[in-house]
């Protein structure tokens, strides 16, 4: 499974609406409203990359308020257990 991370600068006067529609819209996991330099990110799993071709131009980005987009996508997941067992040495 691909993740990729979508950055979305959106018009000030509809973070919410866009926000919610891009929630709505398939494969897309997660919507977060954050500070900073953007608006929103989008968390999107996907099966294959081919789909974030219709996910991120041809969907996320018609979104009415969505006034530019920035995608990462991820190599590896690590969660808080998968950390600290790599930085475990065995020392007791």
């Amino acid at each position: 499974m691909l993740t990729a991370f979508v950055m979305i600068h959106a018009a000030p006067d509809k973070i919410a609406a866009v926000a919610q529609a891009i929630a709505d819209l398939p494969h897309v996991a997660e919507v977060y409203s954050v500070t900073g330099d953007i608006d929103i990110i989008a968390v999107v799993r996907l099966n294959d990359y081919e789909q974030l071709a219709e996910i991120v131009p041809e969907a996320l980005s018609q979104v009415p308020g969505v006034l530019r987009t920035n995608t990462v996508l991820a190599f590896r997941r690590f969660s808080a257990k998968d950390l600290a067992a790599a930085w475990d040495i065995g020392v007791s």
